[in-house]
């Protein structure tokens, strides 16, 4: 018959102790499993906010790195997209510099008059470089204005459209003889026209020659309308410039 003895009590007891121990792992897996992980996750958390702060500013450098060379890029491709405009309209002017009848003088605009700012601009050609007042200015595309003023390296010009230009100009289709003068709207006006006058819209306006240092033939500009004189015996011819006023940067000085 088996007795319980002290020795025996003391295994039973073990077994007992192993066992309550082995159920209660086997309960409390997954709650040991956490609690034994939490520092890893933990480290895994601090470990990416570490790497994104890092990313972060290395982005950011890069990003603003980045919109430092686009930024460069627009400047270049600016300034060759200016250089090949220029080199246009200095091809322009030289082919026409080249097949022109007359001796001319190239010149760049580097200012307009603050007085006058509309209609006299500041060429970089002086008397050095033999540019005299009532020399003719113009540009590949038509008559300009006249030098008024030129001291030994700047000169300035007054334009087409000023109420104080006058020149004597023909129609090319008809050969009709007129006056054109300048207004303060911009537009030219070309006068002394009979009501009988042989003149009409989009008819090419053109230097007649007849006025001291200009060439015949330069286009001055095309007419837009007709308009009656008050006294009903004349008429006059609104003529739109040949050249963009506004937008001149290089001109040629006519030597006669």
């Amino acid at each position: 018959m088996f007795k319980f003895s002290g020795k025996n009590l003391t295994y039973i007891a073990f077994f007992c102790l192993l066992a309550v121990f082995l159920l209660s792992i086997s309960i409390f897996k997954n709650q040991v499993l956490d609690i034994s992980s939490m520092p890893l996750s933990l480290l895994n958390l601090t470990r990416r906010e570490i790497a994104g702060i890092i990313f972060y500013h290395r982005n950011f450098v890069q990003k603003e790195r980045l919109k430092a060379e686009i930024e460069l890029l627009k400047l270049k491709l600016t300034d060759a997209q200016e250089i090949k405009l220029e080199n246009v309209r200095l091809n322009n002017l030289l082919t026409l510099k080249q097949k022109s009848a007359f001796k001319v003088i190239v010149a760049r605009v580097i200012g307009r008059s603050p007085d006058n700012w509309s209609s006299v601009v500041i060429i970089d050609k002086g008397v050095y470089n033999g540019v005299k007042p009532k020399m003719m200015a113009m540009s590949y595309s038509g008559l300009i204005g006249k030098v008024i003023e030129s001291s030994n390296h700047v000169s300035k010009i007054i334009l087409i459209n000023d109420p104080n230009f006058t020149i004597s100009a023909i129609s090319q289709r008809s050969r009709q003889e007129g006056l054109v003068c300048g207004t303060l709207s911009g537009v030219l006006i070309m006068r002394y026209l009979n009501s009988d006058s042989d003149i009409r819209v989009q008819d090419t306006i053109i230097t007649s020659g007849l006025t001291g240092n200009c060439p015949k033939g330069l286009p001055i500009g095309s007419v837009i309308a007709l308009e009656d004189e008050f006294s009903g015996l004349s008429r006059y011819a609104i003529i739109k410039p040949a050249v963009d006023l506004s937008n001149i940067e290089e001109v040629l000085i006519i030597i006669p």
